[in-house]
């Protein structure tokens, strides 16, 4: 019951800014969510805060502890990165198309339509307005599209659509100077301002302006001092030569009477002028994105065709000039130290991480470019495959969520994934009328599964020994069966009258489940040739079917919403859980009813048992993921797959406001925008796989659930939804559940019993009190001597919270010798015991498994890699 929100794999970049934070951190918005990319650890972690819509912009302050994302909705949320929490919240009157954290971190600058607002960064202590608006400037005549600030964060430069840059001063100086200083001459919108630095002097000495024709202008700074010296002796020259003393050095009077560094200028009273103008050479595109490194004065740009350049500045020299895609860059960033390059293509869904001295990739990846469909994970839990609309297969590491091989022989839709345990092999279904085999370890190709003629498969089964391969098909309503080993034809299953969308083998034994549109659940004998074993009919359309792990339970769903569950053994109904009320809820923009009014699509599309068969997932095209007691009949609880706005289906009420003549204002396209086109405006098409009677939406998004899956572990579970792979997973560290407490057992009764040598009695309470560091350090506490006779005392029911406790130190203690010395004893003491629960130890049991796979497998490539080095280590000690 304490699944939260871990990671979301698979989902696509889909437009708005991405920054580089603490030279390594890769920040990057993937729908209403902010996802972080390690790009030294090679990880991808997704923050739990969700924004009301698709995220546009974000900004990170300098010191990376916080994050500043605007949405389409103008809805701003300023996150806590350390604690991955949501501190304040504000919305804008206007679309916000820039924001950027002053280089103190003091002050933000957000353009807010043609308003440049300045405000005061949130502070930590507990105030009712978290947010100040310090100064407005309201001179721009168009939108404001870049900011940059100064390096004493005094001054804004802040370019907008109306072709102009604008030089703005925070302080409040005379009237004669109140006006900003324009910079002028550009024939098309503003791309990026920047400010140039002099290493030498550190003052301000020149300003880049790039315009979306292409062309980027050099604007050279003279100070007024330089121009207009003051005459010795002359009071100006007494008070400029002003300087006061103190611990921090020294220290002058600055242009408007307050303290300041020495170096600083009045930029606003010094002249610019136009040095030189310079014109990007890519005939018949428009420039998209740039950005700026003072350090090393290098400008990256992109462009929409897909060209990005490296140029070196102010002498306009290309450095690197290199094409990574045919469709526009949205978006370029620098790191700190500025050998990386990060790219954002939005209508691929890519990103990109490019370090540019030694032409090499240090990321690439690609969410699925359309709606997931089928996922799977592997018999350890470690690898995570999805398989999409787009014909591709992807494998994630469920730990990191990094995709490490993309399979695309496919030609048509991914409809189905199948892991077979024991032999790493992967098997994928598609509409393209094949059925391939994948090796995990050479990652290739190794079989392909066909049929004399071309059909169309949507389910996908193997038997547990991976011997034979069955696949349901949606036009002629028949399984093939095919020897994994030869690759051969054996057997077309006829009998059902309609698309056969559900298949699975039982854990236990060679009989084969499906089920079909045509209101039935089939078994069939495989291996003994006998055909149809047991028919199990239903009022409505059977949509999916699944085994409990033990084999001695199908669960399946139908289209009037219910989850019927079958003893396959007797072949009786065992009960019913009426699941329409459950799922109802959120009402597409093209509904003539409530979503309380409407009986469109509330059903169950898949169903997945937990790994000791408890409780059952269940979802569909919903918002919502049910969690329903298999024993009871209940539901435990609901899982809103995301709060969204942007895709339809997630409101339960409409906002009549929106609606006008011609339909829903959401559903109506403007051809005369420029707002960048991303994976979610564009048109999706109907494949005709989804469940009776659903339609396209317009080209609109739809939430819902398409595939569920649960780790072998237990441990976690995965959803395919439009968003793209939600993965949830138990966090213990905030799960206190003690069993058979009384007033004697507390923490201080187990620091006594281990002061007192007393590890049999520490660990017993520790068990009950079930605190994870207590458990940990009583085991760790006792001499390998004493394993086996306190082993031996552990009762039945803590067995479980032990397997887990091994499991997690194993991933992190170095005494692996010790915890297996533990697993070993606790198996010959209890083997009995465990082998008659092993449906309550599965999980406990898979975990462990799992932690004791990926460490063999480290020790074994460590070993592997230095053979050469043992053998000449060995040689050189027998010759000694």
């Amino acid at each position: 019951m304490n699944f939260r929100f871990q990671n979301l794999l698979g989902a696509p970049y889909r437009g708005g800014n991405v920054v580089i934070s603490n030279n390594s951190l890769l920040i990057s918005p993937i729908g209403n969510r902010i996802s972080i990319t390690d790009l030294i650890k090679n990880e991808t972690i997704t923050l739990p805060c969700e924004s009301s819509s698709n995220i546009a912009r974000i900004a990170v302050s300098p010191d990376g502890n916080f994050l500043l994302c605007v949405d389409d909705n103008s809805r701003c949320l300023f996150i806590d990165l350390r604690r991955r929490v949501i501190l304040h919240r504000m919305s804008f009157k206007k679309p916000v198309s820039a924001i950027k954290f002053s280089h103190d971190g003091g002050l933000i600058a957000i353009g807010v339509g043609k308003l440049l607002q300045i405000w005061r960064s949130p502070g930590f202590r507990k105030e009712f307005f978290p947010f100040e608006l310090v100064r407005t400037f309201a001179d721009c005549d168009g939108a404001v599209s870049a900011l940059d600030w100064s390096p004493d964060s005094k001054y804004v430069l802040a370019g907008s659509k109306d072709l102009t840059v604008r030089l703005f001063c925070l302080k409040k100086i005379s009237k004669v100077d109140n006006k900003p200083f324009l910079f002028l001459g550009h024939r098309d919108f503003i791309v990026g301002v920047f400010f140039s630095v002099d290493k030498k002097s550190g003052r301000v000495s020149e300003v880049y302006t790039v315009s979306r024709d292409n062309a980027i202008f050099t604007w050279d700074y003279t100070p007024e001092e330089v121009l207009n010296p003051p005459s010795p002796g002359t009071p100006e020259q007494i008070s400029s030569s002003e300087v006061i003393e103190n611990g921090d050095g020294k220290k002058r009077k600055n242009f408007d009477g307050e303290d300041g560094n020495v170096g600083d200028s009045a930029l606003h009273r010094g002249k610019w002028k136009l040095a030189k103008k310079d014109f990007f050479m890519q005939p018949s595109t428009k420039l998209s994105s740039c950005d700026y490194h003072q350090s090393l004065g290098l400008v990256a740009v992109g462009f929409s065709n897909g060209v990005f350049g490296l140029y070196q500045m102010p002498d306009f020299v290309c450095k690197h000039s290199v094409s990574i895609s045919r469709e526009k860059i949205t978006t370029v960033v620098f790191n700190e130290r500025g050998n990386w390059l990060s790219f954002g293509c939005a209508k691929l869904g890519q990103l990109l991480v490019w370090e540019w001295m030694s032409e090499n990739y240090i990321m690439k990846q690609q969410g699925h470019y359309y709606d997931v469909n089928c996922l799977a994970y592997s018999p350890d839990s470690q690898l995570l495959a999805t398989g999409a609309d787009d014909n591709k297969i992807k494998v994630w590491t469920a730990a990191s969520g990094f995709c490490f091989v993309t399979f695309s022989e496919h030609t048509h839709t991914v409809t189905a994934l199948h892991f077979i345990s024991g032999n790493n092999c992967l098997l994928s279904a598609s509409l393209d009328g094949t059925v391939r085999a994948w090796d995990m370890l050479r990652y290739r190709n190794f079989r392909i599964f066909t049929t004399p003629a071309p059909r169309q498969f949507v389910s996908l089964a193997a038997d547990p020994s991976g011997d034979i391969i069955c696949a349901g098909t949606l036009d002629y309503f028949e399984i093939c069966v095919w020897s994994m080993k030869t690759g051969r034809l054996l057997e077309m299953l006829s009998g059902h009258e309609g698309p056969v969308h559900g298949l699975m083998f039982s854990p236990t034994n060679a009989i084969l489940a499906s089920s079909s549109w045509d209101k039935t659940v089939r078994l069939w004998d495989v291996f003994e040739g006998k055909g149809v074993v047991e028919t199990f009919p239903h009022k409505s359309d059977v949509l999916t079917v699944v085994y409990r792990p033990d084999g001695k339970q199908i669960a399946s769903s139908t289209l009037d919403g219910q989850i019927n569950f079958w003893d396959p053994i007797d072949g009786l109904l065992m009960y019913t859980i009426e699941g329409r009320r459950d799922i109802s809820g959120g009402r597409l923009m093209t509904d003539r009813r409530s979503a309380a009014n409407s009986s469109s699509g509330k059903c169950f599309t898949s169903l997945c048992y937990s790994a000791d068969g408890s409780y059952i997932l269940a979802g569909g095209r919903s918002k919502y993921i049910c969690m329903y007691d298999v024993a009871d009949q209940i539901l435990l609880r609901r899982f809103q797959v995301t709060h969204n706005l942007s895709l339809d289906g997630v409101l339960d009420f409409l906002n009549s406001k929106r609606m006008t003549e011609a339909g829903p204002m959401d559903l109506i396209d403007d051809d005369d925008s420029d707002v960048e086109e991303g994976i979610d405006k564009q048109t999706r098409v109907n494949l005709g796989h989804d469940i009776p009677g659903s339609k396209p939406n317009n080209g609109r998004p739809i939430i819902r659930t398409q595939c569920l899956r649960i780790s072998p572990t237990g441990r976690s579970w995965a959803a395919a939804t439009t968003e793209g792979v939600l993965v949830y997973s138990i966090d213990e560290s905030f799960v206190f559940d003690p069993t058979d407490l009384d007033m004697d057992v507390t923490p201080e009764a187990v620091n006594v019993a281990l002061s007192e040598n007393q590890h049999q009695r520490a660990l017993l309470l520790s068990l009950r009190l079930n605190k994870d560091s207590l458990i940990k350090g009583c085991i760790v506490s006792v001499k390998p001597v004493d394993i086996q006779a306190v082993a031996s005392s552990i009762p039945l029911r803590y067995l479980q919270r032990l397997f887990e406790a091994f499991a997690d130190l194993l991933e992190s203690s170095p005494h692996l010798e010790f915890i297996l010395r533990w697993c070993q004893e606790i198996c010959k003491a209890h083997g009995h015991s465990i082998q008659q629960n092993s449906r309550n130890l599965l999980p406990a049991l898979r975990s462990l498994q799992k932690t004791i796979t990926r460490l063999h497998q480290d020790l074994a490539d460590t070993c592997s890699s230095n053979e050469y080095l043992l053998r000449y280590l060995c040689s050189t000690g027998i010759k000694n």
